[in-house]
């Protein structure tokens, strides 16, 4: 898929989930009405969102993760209701969802008829890392598209549930890796905006060691070598408090090309 059609799905989605930073559900251009009735339809659908790349889940595991040991079958339709009157507020009783699929006793949604921030950020970063040797330019369009949806942690509203954890950890290394990848490509002809964009990574881990790297050689690369050599004491101080751990050799390379200058 090329960049501009991943874009293009944004706008022409009639179902548009966004989960980074934030959780809201467009219909189309319109923040859908909220009708989830209680917290539990819009836990099951966030839910559903998460585990969109997955197989079919039986019912009863849906359960067992969503209400614990106090679920029920009713609790279950009582909440599925609720997520049809939301994404699906026209729909007729008993026509069939557009967006959820049932398969006997086994629930998922249908994820080419919703477009969702996170899972198109995932695919904006495969475009980037598929062309960042042939084609750069289109590994920076690709990669900038894919940090102006990241808005944040995913569904930031759960971030004490337990099936929340492992999206959330994704999505928030995949962003670490997009913001270094950028800062590189960005490195030789705007290294200023290299440094902005390594700082960002930052924002988010302040151990994260590529990071730092690249900001050391940005700032190097603007002259500004009393900040590269802060950088890197930054580094040291980081890691040694956090993991009781030296700089990886490589970083300690990238100080030494500043110590020679």
């Amino acid at each position: 898929m090329h960049i501009d059609d991943l874009k293009a799905l944004e706008s022409q989605s009639p179902l548009k989930v966004y989960t980074l930073g934030r959780f809201e559900v467009h219909l189309g251009e319109n923040l859908a009405e909220d009708k989830w009735g209680r917290d539990k339809a819009k836990q099951l659908f966030q839910f559903l969102i998460s585990n969109m790349d997955r197989t079919a889940l039986h019912k009863e595991q849906i359960i067992d993760r969503i209400w614990e040991e106090d679920g029920t079958d009713q609790d279950f339709k009582v909440a599925l209701h609720g997520i049809n009157k939301t994404i699906e507020p026209e729909r007729k009783a008993r026509q069939e969802s557009k967006y959820i699929q049932r398969q006997g006793t086994s629930y998922q949604l249908h994820k080419d008829r919703i477009w969702c921030d996170h899972r198109a950020m995932e695919q904006a970063v495969s475009i980037a890392h598929e062309h960042l040797a042939d084609r750069p330019a289109l590994s920076r369009e690709a990669l900038q598209y894919a940090l102006s949806l990241y808005g944040g942690v995913f569904l930031p509203a759960r971030i004490y549930e337990d099936w929340s954890s492992a999206m959330r950890e994704k999505m928030q290394l995949l962003a670490l890796g997009a913001y270094v990848s950028l800062a590189e490509l960005l490195l030789s002809e705007n290294p200023k905006e290299s440094v902005i964009i390594a700082s960002k990574a930052l924002d988010i881990d302040e151990a994260w060691e590529e990071a730092y790297r690249v900001l050391i050689q940005a700032y190097l690369a603007t002259g500004n070598r009393p900040q590269a050599i802060r950088s890197y004491q930054k580094c040291v101080e980081v890691l040694d408090e956090e993991f009781g751990i030296d700089p990886l050799p490589e970083t300690k390379r990238v100080f030494e090309q500043v110590m020679e200058k």
